[in-house]
């Protein structure tokens, strides 16, 4: 089993270069189709009402466009967008403070909406049913329940784990759209859309090789294209071809169906440790000294969507294309753990 890991990105230098190449509008956003359509009825509908846009949740796994979408849900609706997220919001008072201070129409967008404490839940209900706000003043016999009307605001929240909202929460969304993972063609536009921003000469080979390498996810695409600059500056004069980012991209550890080191870690212990599964998430976390919601949220759900794993109810297994794609030989005493249903 392998025991390198690529390096952890810069968090801060990511996230300024994924807000300059996020587009603005429904129009300049790539991908999505289902989901742009169904904003743009909401919007276009709110906006001849003059109301504000209804609550909406948004879900799927990360870098799929969550935060940009909430931001470009605000630019279309004229309205300004405070930010925050839920591990942020530890007290209703907190919540308070950030309800209080919106101005009509304003966008709020809690992101890891799914991280919200039960308290801080209860006073975002009335919040946004009603938007009021229910406040209790002293204790005991003279406690007082105070009410303070809130100016009528549009709430986006985003979450990699819809299943973990409250169902009183969940219900108070009038607005749901799942996200998922683009296609190589969608991730091609992504790609050469970026370059263009940033000033990058790439061949239609090396975009596709980029996006073919990206997992599904613009916010990788991006940050490929920003490692295979960096390779074609100082070793192929500048320009971006298909051999530029092939090689650039396997100096970065990343093969040919953008899977890195962790995610070959993860299934050469499911096939070696484990004689191919079924394994615990907690027992593969452990066994990889990683935590199991990285695993779950980050590594899994592409791996998922290629069938280079599944699970079952006894655990996760991998499957015969990722034993292939690996070149590994499986123990034989996989076979006598009842894997006939996947070899």
């Amino acid at each position: 089993m392998s025991t390198s890991r690529p390096a952890l990105p810069n968090v801060e230098a990511d996230e300024q270069f994924i807000r300059s190449l996020r587009p603005r509008t429904l129009d300049e956003c790539i991908g999505q189709a289902k989901v742009l359509e169904g904003l743009r009825i909401s919007v276009q509908a709110a906006q001849e009402r003059g109301e504000p846009l209804d609550h909406v949740l948004l879900h799927g796994p990360p870098g799929l466009g969550k935060t940009t979408f909430a931001n470009v849900i605000a630019h279309e609706m004229k309205a300004n967008i405070v930010t925050t997220s839920g591990p942020a919001l530890e007290r209703g008072g907190d919540l308070m403070g950030v309800l209080t201070n919106l101005q009509a129409k304003d966008v709020l967008f809690i992101d890891e909406i799914h991280r919200l404490s039960r308290a801080v839940e209860e006073f975002l209900y009335p919040a946004m049913e009603d938007f009021c706000v229910n406040f209790v003043i002293e204790k005991g016999a003279h406690a007082r329940t105070l009410r303070y009307q809130l100016r009528p605001f549009t709430l986006v929240g985003a979450t990699t784990r819809a299943g973990l909202l409250s169902s009183p929460l969940r219900e108070r969304f009038g607005i749901f759209h799942h996200l998922d993972f683009f296609s190589v063609e969608d991730l091609v536009l992504v790609v050469k859309r970026s370059a263009k921003i940033l000033g990058i000469e790439i061949s239609e080979d090396g975009a596709a090789s980029i996006a073919r390498r990206s997992r599904g996810t613009p916010r990788i695409a991006n940050r490929l294209l920003r490692r295979v600059r960096d390779y074609a500056q100082v070793r192929a004069g500048g320009t971006i071809t298909a051999d530029v980012a092939v090689e650039a991209l396997a100096f970065e550890g990343v093969d040919d169906r953008g899977l890195d080191g962790l995610d070959r870690d993860l299934l050469r212990t499911i096939a070696t440790v484990y004689s191919g599964g079924p394994v615990g998430i907690e027992a593969l976390a452990a066994t990889l000294n990683e935590e199991a919601q990285t695993l779950e949220e980050v590594v899994e759900p592409f791996l998922l969507k290629i069938a280079f794993l599944t699970r079952t109810p006894a655990g996760r297994r991998i499957t015969p294309a990722a034993v292939d794609h690996l070149g590994l030989t499986l123990p034989e005493r996989a076979n006598a753990r009842g894997q006939g249903d996947l070899f």
